[in-house]
C-alpha cells in the first residue's frame, strides 16, 4: 500500500534508535487522534468538557507524517487512541495510509484502544486494513451502572462491538478501571465474561489525571487489594510475557485465560517503559505522568518539508525522557497532580 499522504523518509541509511537516558529504547508511540469522546466517563472527564479548535487538532496528514517519521526511527508498535479514536472524521483513512509500514515490515504492529461505540461498524474495516488487536474499555456488565459511568453512555452498542470484533477476527483484550464502590464487586463476572469468550483482560489503577468533578481518592482501588481478593477465589500464575505496553499478567487456572495488571500507583511500572505519547495537536510527552513535553505541531508547519528538523525534535525530547512517573493520590495534596485530563494525552 502506498501512502495517502504525507512523505517518506529520504534515503536509504538505517538511523540510530531512539534511546532515552536510562538506556531505553523507544520503539511504542502512542497517538491520541482526538481528544473527542461520546462518552464522559468519570475517571476520564469531567462532565462540561470544551474541546479544542480544528485548528488546534493535526490534520490526519500531519499525524501521518509524525507516526510515520516515529517509524524512520525505529518505532515498531503504533497504538491509537482519544478520546475515542473511531469518532475522528477519516480516521479508517489514516489507519488504511499507517498500514503501508505494517506491510513493509516497518512496523510490527498497529492497534488501537477504544470505548467499542463504533466498532460494530467498524470491526471488519479495521481488520481487513491489518488491525490484529484492539482493547475496548468496559467497566461494568450493568446496564445502568454502564449509563452512570458513561454518564450517558448506552451499553448494547458496545456489546454488540464486541460482537461484531470477534466475528471478524480480531484479538480484543477488555480493560477496566477498578473503581472503588462503583465495580470492586464486578470483577468476578467481568472476568468470566471476558474469559469465556476468549477475550483476555486488563485490571488499571485509576491515575490522577485532570478534574474530574469529585475525590480521586474515593474512586482509587489498589489493585494489590484486587489481586488478593481474586486469590480467595481463583488461581493465579505469574506470566512472564509481555505485550509491549505497562501491564504485568498471570493464567487464571479456572478459566485458562489471561489476566493483567496495570498499577501505576501501587507498583510503580516505569523502569521498561520504552512508550512515548503524541496527542492531537502534536504535542509529545515523553512520560503520562510528567508535564514536559515538546511542541511537534511548530516544527512540523513551520518547516513541513524537512524531515531532518522533526527527527531532531524527536531525538531532543526523548533525550529528556524521565525516569518515572510522580502520581500521587492523597487528600492531603489535593485531587491529582495533573491538569490535563486523560483524553488529552490518550489512553
Amino acid at each position: 500500500m502506498t501512502a495517502l499522504f504525507g512523505t517518506e523518509r529520504r534515503g536509504a541509511e538505517r538511523p540510530a534508535p531512539l534511546v532515552d537516558p536510562f538506556g531505553r529504547t523507544i520503539r511504542y508511540l502512542r497517538v491520541s487522534v482526538t481528544d473527542r469522546c461520546d462518552f464522559r466517563c468519570h475517571y476520564c472527564m469531567s462532565e462540561d468538557m470544551t474541546f479544542l479548535p480544528k485548528r488546534d487538532v493535526l490534520s490526519l496528514e500531519e499525524l501521518d507524517r509524525l507516526c510515520s517519521a516515529f517509524v524512520g526511527l525505529g518505532t515498531r508498535k503504533i497504538r491509537l487512541t482519544g478520546g475515542e479514536p473511531l469518532v475522528r472524521k477519516g480516521v479508517m483513512t489514516l489507519i488504511a495510509s499507517l498500514a503501508r509500514h505494517l506491510e513493509s515490515g516497518a512496523l510490527d504492529e498497529l492497534t488501537l484502544t477504544t470505548n467499542g461505540s463504533q466498532l460494530a461498524h467498524r470491526a471488519r474495516e479495521l481488520a481487513d486494513l491489518g488491525i490484529r488487536r484492539i482493547n475496548v474499555s468496559l467497566d461494568t456488565l450493568d446496564a445502568d451502572k454502564f449509563r452512570k459511568i458513561t454518564r450517558w453512555g448506552e451499553i448494547g452498542p458496545v456489546l454488540a462491538g464486541l460482537d461484531a470484533a470477534l466475528a471478524a477476527g480480531l484479538d480484543v483484550k477488555i480493560n477496566t478501571v477498578a473503581v472503588k464502590g462503583f465495580n470492586d464487586g464486578e470483577i468476578d463476572d467481568l472476568l468470566r465474561f471476558a474469559h469465556g469468550r476468549g477475550m483476555a483482560m486488563t485490571l488499571i489503577e485509576t491515575m490522577p489525571l485532570g478534574e474530574v468533578g469529585g475525590e480521586r481518592a474515593d474512586q482509587y482501588l489498589p489493585l494489590s487489594k484486587v489481586r488478593a481478593d481474586l486469590e480467595t477465589r481463583w488461581t493465579l500464575a505469574d506470566l512472564d510475557v509481555s505485550s509491549g505496553g505497562p501491564a504485568r499478567y498471570v493464567r487464571v487456572a479456572e478459566t485458562g485465560g489471561r489476566l493483567g495488571f496495570i498499577t501505576p500507583m501501587t507498583h510503580n511500572f516505569c523502569e521498561s517503559c520504552n512508550r512515548v505519547r503524541l496527542t492531537c495537536t502534536g504535542t509529545l510527552y515523553m512520560c503520562l505522568g510528567q508535564d514536559d513535553s515538546t511542541d511537534l505541531r511548530k516544527v512540523l508547519r513551520e518547516k513541513p518539508e524537512s524531515d531532518g528538523a522533526i527527527e531532531t525534535a524527536i531525538r531532543e525530547a526523548v533525550a529528556r525522557k524521565p525516569k518515572g512517573h510522580d502520581f500521587v493520590i492523597d487528600r492531603t495534596v489535593g485531587d491529582g497532580v495533573l491538569h490535563r485530563h486523560m483524553n488529552t494525552t490518550g489512553g
